[in-house]
């Protein structure tokens, strides 16, 4: 089909309108700069960025006189890109605002690629993953494999929720005892609720306290019924869960760090709910699976793909129990899948 061939009028439209975007960014810059050189500004004091907003950030003081003030602050030019969650250094202007001028090491960072496949940070200063699963839909090994390399490869502790414990029957529960033995056995903490019946929900708020936490996991497991629940101030629209095929929709939030209302703080934004395995190596994956990391580098051929090789640790282990069939195999789905990604492009 051919391109359809604008008119004068329309390319003018179109020309003017790209126009006057370029001059309102060019204002909000000069702007921006104005705010940077101003020589009313307060004296240094320390913040956490709440939320990002374009050419500024929300930081919240976190010393007298700003303790739990919010501010819109401009940005130094050199600070790279600060994310919801960095600790930074911030003066406040003389009469509203502020700037950040300085930003402290990040003990973590959550990153996702662009759309050009650019790995960029979206979180800093996590404590702990919180990964969601629930008996609908079902919990599969190979999904909550893939959630718990991906917190190992960022070094950030996971945590494995079981979600909607309240529709546990006959049918499914030896299954999912047997699921989650497997990774308590591997020594990650398990927590189960039911929002319906406010099962478990004082284990959580116990382990969030004092606490900074994300929740992800895949759509429908309930992670906005939870969220919603943590933060019962903050409106946060619920993916319904489609009963044709047991999913559910995605849902969309601002990017943003709250506090919860019985202690710890949590970020939330849809990059997050939906953070998975991301430009990830075979040997980062190798790595992610805790029980392979004593066996690493035993193998007799120091290019062993730990498949069908002669002298492979990994695969002495596992014959002798020290690594589970059910992990091995999601082992060697994730590292086809990833060569099969690295083909594409």
């Amino acid at each position: 089909m051919s391109k359809r061939k604008l008119t004068k009028q329309q390319t003018w439209r179109i020309e003017r309108i790209q126009k006057e975007r370029v001059e309102r960014t060019k204002k909000r810059d000069e702007r921006a700069q104005e705010t940077l050189q101003s020589s009313d500004l307060g004296p240094e004091t320390e913040g956490v960025i709440l939320s990002h907003f374009g050419t500024q950030v929300e930081v919240e003081g976190t010393q007298a006189p700003f303790l739990g003030v919010a501010t819109r602050c401009n940005m130094r030019a050199n600070l790279g890109q600060l994310v919801t969650g960095d600790r930074v250094v911030w003066r406040p202007k003389q009469n509203e605002g502020g700037v950040v001028v300085a930003t402290t090491p990040r003990t973590t960072s959550l990153s996702r690629p662009d759309m050009h496949g650019r790995l960029k940070p979206v979180a800093a200063n996590i404590d702990h993953i919180v990964i969601v699963i629930a008996v609908e839909p079902v919990a599969h090994a190979n999904l909550i494999d893939r959630y718990l390399v991906a917190a190992e490869t960022v070094g950030i502790p996971p945590v494995i929720l079981l979600n909607k414990s309240d529709l546990i029957n006959e049918s499914n529960k030896a299954e999912l005892d047997a699921l989650m033995s497997t990774y308590e056995s591997l020594g990650y903490p398990i927590i189960r609720t039911s929002i319906a019946h406010q099962a478990g929900m004082e284990s959580l708020y116990d382990f969030l306290s004092d606490k900074t936490s994300v929740f992800v996991g895949q759509s429908g497991v309930g992670k906005s019924s939870l969220i919603g629940t943590l933060l019962p101030d903050i409106d946060i629209s619920v993916g319904e869960l489609s009963q044709k095929r047991k999913k559910g929709t995605h849902t969309t939030t601002t990017a943003r760090l709250f506090h919860m209302p019985k202690g710890g703080d949590l970020i939330d934004s849809p990059g997050i709910r939906e953070f998975g395995l991301w430009h990830i190596s075979e040997e980062e994956l190798l790595n992610g699976f805790i029980e392979f990391r004593p066996h690493i580098g035993y193998c007799r051929f120091r290019d062993c793909a730990h498949e069908k090789e002669p002298g492979c640790a990994i695969l002495a282990a596992l014959e002798a129990g020290k690594i589970s069939t059910q992990r091995f195999e999601s082992y060697i789905r994730i590292k086809q899948s990833i060569r099969d990604n690295n083909a594409t492009f």
